[in-house]
């Protein structure tokens, strides 16, 4: 009875019947990839993890067998962020579509950052854990180091985000330097040469962020543009702020000269750009502000200037390799990389023509 009513809880969220839960479930072949990504996020949201498959009739296609554990690292609030589309969940439709297409079984849990051991509570009950054979991990999002070493040690594992130090399994990412690259060529053709990098903390190391600051110092070499470390917000060695503190600090540096950051994610950016016109410093008047990942977004939020993700592609190719790692467990191991698109929008202009220090409110 539980099973119906956690059924009837994820329709009513989602507002669709419980019979299209349920064919999600089932790997039916008439549910689009996206909505059964959202019933599988939603589930895992809710704690609902008894996703048992229906065994196939005789006239029916069998199932491959496998059976993948999708693991998110997230807090639930923040994974179900209602202003922006999470990067989560465009790639649970691209793996939700690969298992649907080849008949694999997938299982989402949400792991939070501050869980360090497979042996925490947050990890009971997820059957894909105690099981070997046919079963594989996925990892979306950066894990603590200790939970990375302990699943690679015994699942096929592939990781939808670079994991740093690891070797053992693959990985499926974007290319950080070719988008890099293409936002700063944006931004100098635009006229800018003071161009500044933004990044936060993270409670689990955002490797992503260190790959995409690497890239911009690189780039800028290159080009033989200098880069400040006054102009670095977020990164080693500078100190490392609190969200609002380190938007201070970017207003604060604006006002001396910079008049364009590069942030690490767009959600960075969002929060940036809205920094700082809280702060009377207007983008892209005064500075210009690009993120990367290409998120969609709700209307109250700025249209950024961004390297657009293909999310989709990264969750299809992910799935694609965690099957052939099944097949073939002792494999080298592959990174892959996918190219992104720089996506034009309405937070980068040319640089600011006064060269007089701007005023900065609050």
């Amino acid at each position: 009875m539980a099973r119906e009513i956690n059924q009837q809880a994820i329709a009513d969220r989602l507002n669709i019947s419980r019979a299209t839960v349920s064919r999600c479930f089932t790997g039916h072949a008439g549910i689009s990839p996206v909505t059964r990504a959202k019933v599988f996020q939603v589930a895992a949201e809710l704690g609902y993890t008894h996703m048992e498959t229906r065994t196939p009739s005789a006239k029916k296609k069998s199932r491959s067998g496998a059976h993948f554990t999708v693991l998110i690292c997230s807090e639930p609030d923040e994974y179900f962020h209602g202003a922006y589309q999470s990067p989560g969940e465009q790639i649970m439709a691209g793996v939700s579509e690969y298992a649907q297409v080849h008949q694999a079984r997938v299982d989402v849990h949400i792991i939070p950052p501050q869980v360090r051991s497979i042996g925490n509570p947050a990890f009971d009950g997820i059957e894909g854990l105690s099981k070997r054979g046919k079963s594989g991990v996925l990892l979306i999002y950066p894990f603590p180091k200790p939970i990375v070493s302990e699943l690679s040690l015994k699942f096929p594992l592939v990781s939808l985000v670079d994991q740093a130090d690891y070797s053992n399994f693959d990985c499926v990412d974007v290319d950080h330097s070719g988008g890099i690259a293409m936002v700063v060529d944006h931004l100098v053709a635009a006229g800018h040469q003071r161009i500044g990098f933004y990044t936060r903390d993270y409670p689990v190391e955002a490797s992503w962020s260190f790959r995409r600051y690497s890239a911009f110092v690189e780039k800028m070499a290159r080009l033989e543009l200098k880069v400040s470390p006054d102009d670095i917000i977020g990164m080693f060695p500078q100190r490392k702020y609190e969200v609002e503190r380190s938007i201070d600090e970017a207003a604060r540096r604006t006002s001396l000269g910079v008049t364009a950051w590069i942030c690490a994610a767009d959600h960075q950016a969002f929060d940036l750009v809205n920094g700082l016109r809280a702060r009377g410093v207007r983008v892209p008047e005064d500075v210009s502000v690009t993120g990367f990942d290409g998120l969609a977004r709700s209307p109250e939020l700025p249209n950024l200037t961004t390297v657009e993700i293909p999310f989709r592609d990264i969750g299809m190719t992910g799935a694609e390799r965690l099957a052939s790692r099944l097949n073939r467990r002792f494999h080298g191991r592959r990174h892959v990389s996918v190219m992104g698109n720089l996506r034009e929008g309405e937070t980068v202009g040319p640089p600011r023509s006064n060269p007089q220090p701007i005023a900065v409110s609050g």
